[in-house]
């Protein structure tokens, strides 16, 4: 363990919160820290970070909130940040001077066994025995005094929703920075310091005085222990190494990968006997109660429903108030900005079209996001969030995943970057990456605009408002069809995933605390814009380049010839007087003439030139060159698709996909060339293929950053890929299906 080389009282001190998941750890660090809070990942990690400040007397005290764990058998990147954390092993954050363990009170045996796996690393620890509120309603009664005594530390009981206990646990902290206490540690067998002498030998030169003994029980221990690999020991090698060690505990009669467990829990229990006392009668409890509705295999999948209906309901009810100010202010922005550029026409379109509509873009989904976080946090503070991922595992069990996968593809329904990031309390490797790899399948909310234009152009207008819904409701689970055949195709031919069995704690039911709901759901928030604001920005400055350049003055004048010639001939007047009519200042044929002169530059551009190379590989989908420039501008973000049209249709960028002129404009367009020449480009099998293509395709700059930062960018690219190909097929198979159908 890495030592301190100054005393404590001379510098800010270091205190560690660990417990495991569901004890109310993360409350209790709000309780403790305020606001006085930052979040951060870990070096090297993706995992999330969480310090803040406390004060003590005259002692400023850094809390650090670890990710929650069982034990220090890292499983997961959360579990692995937890024994690296104590082990003074992460850089930037030494060894912590003092390590609060928080313990469910109503769980005592089991949620002990971390604290005695943190005992035997030999760091000072107290215990904060949390939520002693449902254990009093549940009818246990714990000897505080009798347990503090028989564990050699103070233990303070808490319930850190009410706020009970925490003035008495800072002043144990306080306390235990000065007079450091060490739990009472287990007294391992012969046969364990032998297979450890085994362990030492064999690695010889490699532990170098860097391995504790506890590190090394882990390698004894473990199934698959880090410490190997951090060493930089192969596979081959590591089983040369393990395997006599553990044939020493496995001869005195021991399963070396269940012998810690055993252990630990025999010594646990004698330290807590007479401890507890529970009711003679066993009450039934609130939790159970209610689980016999909610986790039904009928009735709780009802109610399931219905929440998940109210949640999404919600969504884009409450959220579009707040979308369309942040679309005013965008709107506000871009004339200030062009009125205020209007001498440089290069530099006015890069802070209108490219910065402040990249932004812009990003912004305006946040709503949708801060609302469905405000939900999900309210879901795992209440409990219910655990019950549902029970539900959810019969669905996915079939393709290779459990319920854990859930709360990433909900998740993913308002935007799959938190999405992706929420797939990180999936233990397994392979299975969190193919959870990854088909959360951006789910229909994330900046899908919606392309389905309200396409449906209310060529849908509602055919079939009416009822079948509209339907459809617009339908598409939302195009992408959860396609993403479990998706995740069993990965499993079983690519990653080769084996099974994953599905342990699940069903914590109390609880009411949340309303501070912390924000509080997380701010978080969120926050993460969201700095993750996704930046590489959003960046690709849709590049997609303003090649939308603006070339930029030659001929198709200016081209454009400005063409104009007035239909000036001339929709007024019966002259070429000088439509010339004069078109300089003479009048604001609408000003506006149309800019709009005309835009489509023309667009239609040269790098991007059009290359939407029109592109076509023909679209054609098969129905796709004309224009609806190909869309669909390419529309990669940093899949709403950028209505902005693009607009400017190819003559009407500017400032439409929206309720746009009564741009529905009229998709309506009239027609084939110019080709075989389809005079025939309307759009019908229902071309407006459905569309909506398909969208709902598949990966069309987000941020997502893609967001998949590479967890993964790698090969599987990013991998992700891009085969999510592109898959949209294009299913875009063809039903505008073909479509056309023969007579859409």
């Amino acid at each position: 363990m890495a030592t301190l080389t100054e005393p404590v009282s001379a510098r800010t001190a270091r205190v560690f919160l660990v417990g495991n998941p569901n004890t109310g750890k993360s409350t209790l660090f709000n309780r403790l820290t305020g606001l006085r809070q930052r979040v951060g990942n870990y070096p090297g990690v993706t995992v999330e970070r969480k310090t803040g400040m406390l004060r003590l007397g005259d002692r400023d005290v850094e809390v650090v909130d670890l990710p929650g764990s069982y034990s220090l058998a890292a499983a997961s990147p959360d579990e692995r940040v937890v024994i690296d954390a104590l082990s003074g092993r992460i850089r930037g954050l030494p060894a912590p001077d003092l390590v609060v363990c928080v313990v469910d009170a109503t769980n005592l045996r089991r949620n002990l066994f971390l604290a005695s796996q943190i005992a035997d690393v030999g760091i000072p620890l107290i215990i904060a025995l949390n939520l002693v509120d449902s254990a009093r309603n549940s009818g246990l009664r714990i000897d505080y005094e009798l347990l503090s005594r028989r564990l050699r530390v103070p233990v303070v009981p808490t319930a850190a929703v009410t706020g009970e206990g925490v003035e008495t646990l800072r002043a144990a902290m306080g306390w235990a920075l000065e007079f450091p206490p060490r739990m009472a540690a287990i007294s391992w067998p012969p046969c364990v310091g032998e297979a450890m002498d085994r362990l030492r030998a064999a690695l010889g030169a490699r532990l170098d005085g860097e391995v504790s003994d506890a590190e090394l029980r882990r390698v004894l221990f473990d199934s698959e222990p880090v410490v190997l690999e951090r060493l930089g020991v192969s596979r081959e090698r590591a089983t040369e190494v393990v395997g006599p060690a553990r044939d020493v505990v496995r001869h005195a009669g021991f399963n070396p990968l269940a012998a810690e467990a055993l252990l630990q829990y025999e010594h646990i229990g004698s330290l807590v006997e007479g401890v507890i006392h529970a009711p003679k009668e066993p009450r039934v409890s609130r939790s159970e109660s209610i689980d016999r509705v909610l986790t039904h295999r009928w009735w709780g999948l009802a109610v399931f429903g219905s929440l998940m209906y109210m949640v999404f309901q919600s969504i884009y009810t409450w959220a579009v108030p707040l979308m369309d100010v942040i679309e005013a202010a965008k709107g506000w922005a871009q004339e200030a900005a062009s009125a205020a550029l209007a001498g440089s026409p290069m530099l006015e379109s890069l802070v209108t079209d490219g910065i402040v509509e990249g932004v812009g873009a990003m912004l305006v989904f946040l709503p949708q996001i801060l609302i469905l976080f405000f939900f999900i946090a309210l879901l795992e503070d209440t409990g219910y969030m655990a019950r549902a991922a029970f539900l959810m595992d019969r669905l996915f069990g079939w393709c290779g995943l459990n319920g854990k996968s859930f709360v990433p593809l909900l998740s993913s329904y308002a935007c799959a970057v938190p999405g992706v990031l929420s797939a990180r309390v999936i233990e397994d490797p392979k299975a969190r990456l193919v959870t990854i790899l088909i959360a951006p399948l789910m229909s994330c909310s900046a899908r919606l605009p392309v389905y309200v234009l396409m449906i209310g152009a060529f849908v509602e207008p055919r079939y009416g408002p009822f079948w509209a819904g339907a459809t617009l409701f339908a598409m939302h689970f195009v992408g959860l069809l396609v993403a479990l055949p998706v995740a069993a195709i990965l499993n079983r031919f690519l990653l080769r995933t084996r099974p994953q069995p599905f342990l699940l704690e069903m914590p109390p039911y609880r009411v949340p605390r309303l501070r912390d709901v924000l509080w997380r759901m701010a978080e969120r928030g926050w993460e969201f814009v700095s993750r996704a604001g930046t590489v959003i920005l960046a690709i849709t400055v590049i997609i303003w380049a090649m939308l603006y350049f070339p930029r030659p003055p001929e198709v200016g004048a081209a454009a400005r010839r063409a104009f007035v010639a239909e000036v001339a001939a929709g007024r019966g007047v002259g070429h000088d007087e439509a010339e004069r009519l078109v300089s003479g200042g009048d604001r609408d044929l000003a506006a149309r003439l800019k709009a005309k002169t835009a489509a023309a530059y667009v239609e040269q551009s790098a991007m059009g030139r290359l939407g029109r190379k592109l076509q023909p590989v679209f054609d098969a989908a129905g796709f004309d060159w224009k609806i190909t420039v869309g669909v390419i501008a529309s990669f940093p973000a899949r709403e950028v698709i209505i902005a693009t049209l607009g400017v190819i249709y003559s009407l500017g960028g400032d439409v929206d996909e309720a746009s009564g002129d741009l529905r009229a404009a998709m309506a009239a367009e027609r084939w110019t060339e080709g075989p389809r020449a005079g025939a309307p480009v759009y019908s229902l099998a071309v407006a459905v293929a569309i909506m398909v293509f969208f709902a598949l395709c990966q069309q987000c700059g941020a997502t893609v950053a967001a998949v590479a930062q967890e993964s790698s960018w090969r599987w990013a690219l991998f992700s891009f890929s085969y999510m592109t190909v898959l949209a294009w097929v299913a875009a063809v198979a039903v505008f073909q299906i479509g056309t023969r159908l007579g859409w």
